[in-house]
């Protein structure tokens, strides 16, 4: 801000300086009097009234009012004593007042300047009061005006745009810090429950059965690699190289790692069915699809006290419908995740939205938990399909991957 600042000062030295030197050679050049005869040489007041007016310019931004009337008064005063070389600092001070939007005083500076230059109109007419000049000046003043507010037009837009680019940048941040946020909570929910419930059974089955108890803590190793090979990919976003792209970390998840993360669900079975012809969808929906299963597995883990769990994937025409039920009992999810009160379910939601789908979860009526995700994913290039496109991009680099 002080840069800013102190950088806008030296401009506003530099134009009020340049305006005063120009009207001085101008004023002080030895064949202007010779040259045009109804102008006369400038004395000292003439001196005083060119030096006032273009140094009142360093003053414009923060009184632009006040400057426009300096700026007018002198040249005025000037065109009263002859003087015709202080337009310049009054043309600076014109348009400065119409840029600070003092568009009222610019309006009137230019009607008592015209009224002031002709007067007194009877002498229309007259030698230097002729309607040729009168009306040539007051087109030139309607010109001025034109070309001001075209100027002020201009910068407002450009404003508008630099404004919308800056809003624009801090709605992308915002977003991203939320695919980052839900990311992180997929990833550290489901690891840790699969940790927690290995942890479990090797402490329980180590003196009984130490074999078991070998297998839950090669579990647990296996799992805290891949969580942490999922953090590094989730927080590399915040390490950029050179042209400002993070460098992928770890394979993207997606609906073809949906077998690894069923084998490595420790706690219950998991059955993956797949319905239809596998086919390639949009990233978004491929990232989408991954963690809310993970997460509903998670939940299930955590909540329902069953020992299996299905995961049934659906290729339809238009879209691709995820089914996660478990055996457990119903009444045993606790009340934030049952109600959705708690960030999985919230998240899984989020993310089923931000495609345009939609998605359930409640307890079955066969018994159990089931949580059902629609999300479009049309084979076309239709609206939908350009939506999921567009967030999955989104999701992929809040990801890192």
């Amino acid at each position: 801000m002080k840069i800013f600042t102190a950088r806008r000062w030296t401009v506003d030295v530099a134009i009020a300086i340049l305006v005063t030197v120009l009207e001085l050679c101008w004023a002080g050049a030895g064949s202007w009097g010779h040259a045009h005869r109804h102008m006369a040489a400038p004395g000292v007041i003439g001196y005083l009234l060119i030096t006032a007016g273009g140094l009142s310019l360093l003053a414009r931004r923060r009184f632009p009012v006040a400057v426009l009337a300096v700026t007018l008064a002198t040249a005025l005063w000037g065109e009263a004593l002859q003087l015709s070389v202080q337009w310049p600092a009054l043309l600076v001070a014109f348009f400065t007042a119409v840029l600070a939007r003092k568009r009222a005083a610019a309006i009137a500076s230019l009607i008592l300047g015209y009224f002031i230059s002709i007067w007194p109109p009877w002498r229309i007419g007259s030698a230097g009061h002729s309607a040729a000049s009168a009306l040539g000046l007051l087109a030139g003043l309607i010109t001025l005006l034109s070309l001001a507010e075209l100027n002020r037009a201009w910068q407002q837009r450009a404003l508008a745009v630099r404004l919308g680019r800056e809003e624009e940048t801090r709605r992308r941040a915002s977003e991203q810090r939320l695919a980052i946020a839900r990311d992180l909570h997929d990833v550290v929910a489901h690891n840790i429950s699969v940790i927690n419930v290995q942890a479990n059974t090797a402490l329980h089955l180590m003196d009984r059965q130490p074999e078991r108890a070998r297998e839950a803590l090669t579990a647990i190793h296996d799992v805290s690699r891949q969580a942490l090979a999922e953090l590094r990919s989730v927080l590399g976003v915040l390490r950029t190289d050179a042209d400002g792209l993070s460098a992928p970390l770890a394979p993207s998840p997606g609906i073809g790692r949906l077998g690894e993360l069923a084998a490595g669900t420790a706690g219950i079975g998991v059955l993956l069915v797949t319905d239809g012809t596998p086919r390639p969808v949009p990233a978004g929906v491929d990232v989408a699809a991954y963690r809310i299963v993970q997460e509903a597995l998670t939940n299930s883990v955590r909540h329902s006290g069953g020992g299996s769990a299905t995961v049934r994937l659906r290729y339809e025409a238009d879209a691709v419908t995820i089914e996660v039920h478990d055996d457990g009992v119903a009444g045993a999810k606790t009340p934030a995740a049952g109600r959705g009160g708690g960030n999985g379910v919230a998240g899984m939601t989020e993310r089923a939205l931000a495609l345009g789908g939609t998605l359930e979860a409640g307890p079955a009526r066969g018994g159990g938990y089931r949580v059902m995700a629609w999300l479009p994913a049309a084979d076309g290039n239709g609206a939908e399909n350009r939506a999921g496109e567009e967030n999955g991009a989104g999701e992929e680099n809040g990801a890192g991957e």
